[in-house]
């Protein structure tokens, strides 16, 4: 290896004179070889910059010392980690790379000087794998300083022949790696000053101030781009106009413009002030102000500086937190009044023995089963027990298990992670998580999928589950009431629902009686829900009549509760008068006449007749699809007009002004009631009417047809 100290006796040796015919010849080639690198320097070092001017560099480099591989790299960290600048790879300019000099000609660099290995590289440095697989022979390097002498990089060639000692190439080579050095120099102190340019311009337009400067006339003298972004304004509109006149128009904007006006012309400073200003769209603009008025050499008041805060998004903020604060309570005391214990109507003995028992456990954990027909008031009695308990100020979260999509119950109820499955973008919690520290009421339990069932039932045990996709147990603490209008003791021996699962939620059974079994509560009942409904419409009714009110207690109401709120919804919407009556073909019949049964005809609104449909014990034996009854006119198949279809069943005739879409509407709310607003499955209502879930959802949809949360 040959380092720079060397160099001044290379040159000596190489001026000695030779024979006189070698000199001449020598002296030819000597000064085209010169020529040639000569032009090699200025070419390469006088063309472009950055990265292009380095790709030039390595490429005339090559050609001046004749060697086919050139490289100019950097330190962009400590050494020895390098980075490639430029690499000319025999014709070409080859892609840049990163490498770790150890164990390459490279490391002696950091020495400082020139580096120069004329022949047996590869052998020399067999762990530097880049040289020894391209047959390396010869490498000769020097690094590039910056002013105070650090080493920035280093330019360096190397070739598949052995690279004499030669001044000249020595010569060249420091022409290059001082231009080398100047221009990565100079990319780095202009990458520092962009750098910092960047800094002070992002502070300057992102500063969150405004800052202008106000005469003792109130006008604006100067403002800065700031300003004219919160107003709205350019800011050659701003100077000269006056203050006040972006201040409201209202007598708490003047009474405020004047005070901050005054504090200017007292020489008094104003500090955090909150000023709403206009912008010009109108839209309303809150700032902190801060206000420093200026004195002349005499002392006199002069222009104030002031500098604004834009805080619009924290006072929206607070209002609207105000807002929600007073919708907050307006919403509890409203849910209150429709859900509370003690809104509760009736005064029947089985309704207080209900009530008696809803007080005795709402106070444990202790999960609750509440059993009845449709319509009884199940989600009723459960905000009862919640409502009543030590978790009321906790989440109350209300599950219709027969409502659930069938693919994704456990993602409803248990949540997912990200990517669980198609469609799971992002991890979603779960109604149990939801509920945690609160009361879960998980509505239709009996419609439970059995795998749900198991995970229900591990949640009851143990408190704990897995989301959808994930590894790691998620604890809640969540009190269960789950409700039923099924024998589940049935669905048990049929093993459709667990025996296990029903024990444990079985701990406190509850179970609602039907209308007819609280006759004496009828009357507290019509007289709540009939005032509930004039003052909802707008009527004014001064009570229902007598004879009204016992056709009321006589009707057996298969629908319960709920049946009972749409006939008098209707009645109120049809009364002309002052007193509520209801005439004798108002409530709906069924065969001969007959006033409907629990197993009867279906009801929809008060008034709306239909074919028979399946008890809910018959509707999973053969599936009838029940048919609507033309308003009107006698059934398919009657041509006497006699109100009989060909097999003898008897229909009451529909009104003759009912629209096609309200006999629609009532035919598919009687089969939903009668199903207990169960739409999938084989005994659901999808099934019955002969439509895909998904038709009959938009159909309901179309008709404004929801479950009641009565």
């Amino acid at each position: 290896m040959t380092h720079e100290s060397n160099f001044a006796g290379l040159l000596k040796h190489s001026t000695r004179r030779g024979p006189a015919g070698a000199r001449e010849k020598s002296s030819a080639s000597a000064v085209h070889d010169d020529l040639r690198a000569l032009r090699a320097v200025v070419e390469g070092t006088a063309r472009g910059t950055g990265q292009e001017f380095f790709q030039s560099l390595v490429r005339h480099l090559a050609e001046a010392i004749d060697v086919h591989y050139a490289v100019v790299a950097e330190f962009p960290k400590a050494p020895p980690h390098v980075r490639t600048l430029a690499f000319w790879e025999r014709d070409r300019i080859a892609d840049n790379f990163e490498y770790d000099f150890t164990g390459t000609p490279c490391a002696e660099i950091v020495r400082g000087g020139l580096v120069h290995y004329p022949r047996g590289v590869s052998k020399l440095f067999p762990q530097a794998t880049p040289l020894v697989e391209r047959g390396i022979d010869s490498y000769m390097a020097m690094p590039f300083l910056d002013r105070e002498g650090n080493i920035l990089g280093h330019l360096a060639v190397f070739d598949e022949r052995p690279m004499p000692v030669e001044p000249r190439r020595a010569f060249i080579f420091r022409i290059f790696a001082a231009r080398a050095g100047a221009e990565q120099e100079r990319l780095r102190a202009e990458q520092r000053l962009q750098q910092s340019e960047a800094r002070y311009r992002d502070l300057y337009e992102n500063a969150p101030n405004a800052y202008l400067v106000v005469g003792t006339d109130g006008r604006i003298l100067r403002a800065n781009r700031r300003l004219a972004e919160l107003l709205g304004y350019p800011v050659d509109e701003l100077v000269g106009a006056e203050i006040h006149s972006f201040m409201p128009d209202t007598p708490a904007g003047k009474k405020r413009s004047m005070e901050v006006y005054r504090k200017h012309l007292a020489g008094e400073s104003v500090s955090g002030w909150e000023l709403e200003l206009r912008r010009k769209d109108g839209r309303p603009l809150w700032v902190n102000v801060w206000m420093e008025p200026g004195r002349g050499e005499d002392g006199a008041i002069q222009a104030s500086r002031s500098f604004f805060v834009d805080i619009t998004d924290r006072v929206l903020a607070e209002r609207e937190r105000a807002r929600l604060q007073e919708q907050n309570l307006y919403l509890q005391e409203e849910i209150k009044s429709v859900h509370n214990f003690e809104q509760i109507i009736g005064q029947s003995r089985p309704l207080r023995e209900v009530l008696s028992h809803v007080g005795r456990v709402a106070p444990t954990d202790t999960s609750v089963l509440i059993t009845g027909e449709t319509g009884t008031g199940k989600e009723l009695i459960a905000r009862a027990i919640h409502s009543t308990s030590k978790r009321k100020d906790k989440p109350f979260i209300m599950v219709n298990c027969a409502a659930l999509p069938a693919g994704l119950v456990e993602s409803e109820l248990f949540g997912h992670e990200k990517g669980a499955f198609t469609g799971a973008v992002a991890k979603r919690s779960g109604r149990f998580e939801l509920a945690d520290g609160g009361t879960i009421f998980l509505d239709e339990i009996g419609e439970l999928p059995t795998e749900a069932q198991v995970k229900l039932l591990r949640v009851l045990q143990e408190r704990e589950f897995d989301r959808v996709g994930g590894i790691a147990p998620v604890r809640v603490d969540v009190r269960v009431v789950a409700a039923s209008n099924r024998d589940l003791l049935q669905a048990v021996k049929e093993k459709t629902f667990r025996e296990d699962l029903y024990y444990r939620l079985n701990v406190f059974p509850i179970r609602l009686p039907p209308l007819r079994e609280r006759r004496d509560d009828i009357p507290l009942l019509v007289q709540f829900l009939v005032t509930k409904f004039a003052r909802r419409i707008g009527k004014h009714l001064d009570g229902v009549s007598q004879r009204t009110m016992q056709r009321l207690e006589e009707y057996p109401w298969p629908g319960n509760i709920r049946e009972l709120e749409n006939v008098l919804e209707r009645a109120v919407i049809l009364t002309t008068g002052s007193t509520l009556d209801i005439a004798s073909d108002f409530l709906p019949t069924g065969p001969a006449g007959s006033v409907i049964g629990p197993a009867g005809s279906a009801i929809g609104r008060a008034g709306s007749v239909m074919t028979p449909v399946p008890s809910p014990t018959a509707l999973g034996a053969g599936l009838p699809t029940p048919q609507p009854v033309t308003a009107g006119l006698p059934p398919a198949g009657d041509e006497s007009g006699s109100g009989q279809s060909p097999n003898g069943t008897n229909h009451a005739p529909r009104p003759v002004g009912e629209t096609l879409e309200s006999v629609e509407r009532d035919y598919i709310l009687a089969v939903l009631q009668q199903t207990n607003w169960l739409i999938n499955g084989p005994r659901g209502a999808a099934q019955i009417l002969g439509l895909h879930p998904n038709t009959l959802r938009n159909r309901m949809k179309k008709l404004g047809i929801a479950r009641s949360a009565t």
